[in-house]
């Protein structure tokens, strides 16, 4: 009996090239910015033809300005070159381009299945380690190398070693204020930072099946958090009703074929995992990272742990380290933390119904003298829709900045930073050391938990 992944690697393969090793075919391939113009150039100076340009798609997002407006101005330092070079170079190469103006810009990984350009069953590839967000419509997505992005665009294929399968069963019910975030982070404090790696994490069990599709990226996002392949969702009513009437959808005849198919894309009873995880979700509180990787993650009402309880000592000495960055004591309580900045974004939470659960947070409330709070929609679709809402007039009642689309404060890419030493309650998916700037010290949470903390002063859950 199949799991979704082997039907999904089924349809795709093309041939065994080795051992472990397969050829397998590419649907649909995604640029942005920061890599997509040294991926195109590759091809241009070797005179290599893509060979389907209408199946690949180029987006700004990575290193513009969110706070300049849409013009090619940005933080850092050589972006408007890299910007001008990445629009030059996908016209030149005839691929569609979501360029800085447009209502289609936004963040690769946002666009993408927004538009209906990662469909249930297609496999997409992205020089980006987030491209697994798209398997919460149950598409294969995993990054590349600007190589391999050169490789997947004149050839439609890749080899590929054929990874292991795990299921991540989330049993039970959340309440309220438990988000898709707490339940990944919860996930990845339990199996490890690299207890995926190897494997395509499947998602599977009520839990999940309760999720919104959005929720279901933000799950599918951070399987490589934990080192994994890729990470999916089988498809059921909630994924096609999605799909429907997308950009890039089929329409007609096609639809209807295709709706057929995608019905098939679950895991079969009893189907075989090489691993299996199980989370309880009916007593699950918000997670909240202490430490300097997701795995370093606790429930928001408990207290910093203490190294020296740790056996392993690895783990051991990677704690310290971890407590030393973060400006951090063990038996520190969690919610009692002060914040200098709360940021809300990211190709994991920023979405129309993240942006929800904050409007909805944050009405009547305000944000805490002395913090700075930022709110940075994931595409400019996202952003028009929040506000053709009125969300965003709540979101800016309350203090947060409301800005333009794109990456933005998620990475510290030499532009924009929080500050020195700033500590940061942050919607998105990492906080290794300098991630978000230099010495900036990052605790990952749900939107949810980012607008409480922000009108707190300090890590809240309430």
């Amino acid at each position: 009996m199949e799991t979704l992944f082997e039907k999904l690697w089924r349809t795709h393969e093309i041939c065994q090239l080795s051992d472990d090793e397969f050829l397998v075919n590419v649907d649909r391939v995604f640029l942005h910015e920061r890599t997509g113009s040294i991926a195109l150039k590759g091809l241009a100076e070797k005179q290599i033809p893509i060979m389907t340009p209408e199946s690949v798609f180029c987006t700004m997002d990575h290193i513009v300005s969110t706070r300049f407006g849409r013009t090619d101005a940005t933080e850092l330092i050589g972006g408007k070159e890299a910007i001008q070079a990445t629009r030059a170079a996908a016209k030149t190469a005839g691929i569609t381009l979501f360029d800085l103006g447009s209502r289609d810009q936004g963040i690769v990984h946002v666009v993408s299945p927004e538009l209906g350009i990662a469909l249930p069953g297609t496999t997409v590839v992205c020089p980006d380690s987030h491209t697994c967000t798209v398997g919460g419509v149950g598409a294969l997505g995993w990054g590349v190398g600007s190589s391999d992005a050169e490789h997947a665009m004149a050839t439609n294929s890749l080899p590929v070693v054929k990874p292991k399968t795990m299921n991540a069963v989330f049993t039970g019910e959340t309440k309220d204020g438990v988000a898709a975030k707490d339940m990944v982070l919860k996930l990845i404090s339990q199996v490890g930072a690299r207890g995926g790696l190897g494997y395509v994490i499947e998602y599977s069990g009520p839990a999940v099946q309760s999720l919104g599709i959005e929720g279901r990226m933000t799950l599918c996002n951070m399987a490589v958090e934990m080192s994994a392949f890729s990470g999916i969702v089988g498809v059921d009513e909630h994924t096609i009703d999605y799909v429907a009437e997308r950009r890039y959808a089929p329409t007609g005849e096609q639809w209807e074929q295709a709706v057929s198919y995608w019905r098939t894309l679950h895991s079969n009873e009893n189907a075989q995992f090489d691993e299996s995880v199980e989370i309880d979700c009916n007593d699950l509180e918000p997670y909240v990272t202490w430490g300097t990787n997701p795995q370093q993650a606790i429930p928001i009402n408990e207290k910093v742990p203490d190294p020296e309880e740790l056996t392993d000592p690895a783990e051991r000495e990677l704690a310290v380290r971890s407590l030393t960055y973060m400006g951090l004591n063990p038996g520190q309580q969690l919610s009692e933390i002060p914040i200098d900045v709360a940021f809300i974004g990211s190709c994991t939470n920023s979405r129309i119904s993240d942006l929800r659960a904050v409007a909805e947070v944050l009405a009547g409330r305000k944000v805490a003298p002395g913090v700075k709070a930022i709110c940075v929609p994931g595409s400019t679709a996202v952003r028009l829709a929040a506000e053709a809402e009125g969300i965003h007039e709540v979101i800016r009642s309350a203090g947060f900045e409301w800005r333009e689309a794109g990456c933005s404060l998620c990475f510290f890419a030499g532009g924009e930073s929080f500050g020195e030493g700033k500590r940061v309650i942050s919607s998105t998916n990492r906080n290794f050391e300098g991630r978000q700037g230099p010495n900036v010290r990052t605790h990952l949470a749900s939107p949810i938990i980012v607008a409480l903390s922000a009108c707190r002063g300090y890590i809240s859950g309430s």
